[in-house]
């Protein structure tokens, strides 16, 4: 296949580059800069040269792509995650217009912190809560995407873990524990830290990616999840002991002092079942687990 990938210079995409070359499929990625152009080509794909806010840009690297990969997401400034939904939005749109009728693939990302606090764990019917918070942000492109089989289009979307964790991961929210744990002097967590986050390995979302791309059915929500949830917790534990310092609740009340711009996740509660992408594409999560990634040292130079 001839597959376009957008984001395919970032964390999760260049190794989706390096595993559909592996698999013998043509990679083509969106790149805006003469650095991201390198990662692309050393991961093995063409380069398209581009910029998210240049929608013409972006669609011209479609071409007779067999399929679209659309994982570029702004996260430089989280204030601002409401623009970068909108803008995601209409991204999202013009891939999608361009590939209407074609019976082409389109897999776009999403995530799983989108359907935190059902109560139980949420699984690929689970429908995002447009009405507030991140899934007012982010919801829309989610329904944009299953809305787009019914015009023609081979669209799905996949649900990425709050913690897609490996080498390399430098701006998610483990490193964001880790330089607070050293800021603080302690590796908080909020209240009793019962509250559980989905994990995932980077090269299991990226064969996750892949798969979907390859053979996935149209209208499907699909989940990169491997451990359904981790306790706050434990995680919070697993980061004091390789920063050396101490694990300490933090009050809800001083939360926002001490987390800073993640405090709304640092209490969120996502339980996350990926059993029917499992079965359905044949999905097996082989990865280290999350604290097994952070006692091996793989954040200790963030």
């Amino acid at each position: 296949m001839k597959i376009y990938v957008t984001g395919a210079s970032g964390f999760i995409g260049s190794s989706l580059v390096r595993d559909l070359v592996a698999a013998g499929h043509h990679v083509t990625g969106l790149a805006r800069s003469d650095r991201g152009a390198a990662v692309v080509e050393a991961a093995g794909g063409a380069v398209h040269r581009g910029d998210l806010a240049d929608l013409d840009s972006v669609v011209a690297g479609v071409g007779d792509a067999d399929g679209v990969v659309h994982l570029a997401f702004s996260h430089d400034d989280m204030s601002q995650i409401h623009a970068n939904g909108q803008r995601d939005l209409a991204v999202v749109e013009a891939l999608g217009t361009e590939l209407e009728g074609s019976g082409r693939a389109l897999v776009v990302t999403s995530g799983s912190a989108l359907v935190a606090g059902s109560g139980s764990p949420a699984d690929e019917d689970t429908a995002v809560d447009a009405s507030g918070g991140v899934g007012a942000a982010r919801g829309p492109s989610e329904e944009l995407t299953l809305a787009l089989a019914d015009r023609g289009v081979r669209s799905s979307l996949v649900r990425l873990a709050p913690s897609v964790h490996g080498d390399g991961d430098t701006h998610g929210f483990v490193p964001t524990l880790v330089r607070l744990a050293r800021e603080r002097g302690v590796s908080g967590y909020v209240g009793e830290g019962a509250n559980v986050w989905p994990a995932v390995h980077r090269l299991d979302a990226a064969r996750l990616y892949r798969l979907a791309i390859e053979s996935g059915p149209a209208g499907m929500r699909w989940h990169a999840i491997a451990e359904a949830g981790v306790p706050v917790r434990e995680i919070a534990q697993a980061v004091g002991d390789a920063v050396g310092v101490p694990t300490t609740s933090i009050d809800p009340a001083d939360a926002a002092d001490h987390f800073g711009w993640i405090a709304g996740f640092a209490t969120v509660d996502n339980p996350v079942s990926s059993t029917r992408t499992q079965q359905l594409l044949g999905w097996q999560p082989t990865g280290p687990t999350l604290l097994e990634d952070i006692r091996a040292g793989v954040y200790d130079g963030v």
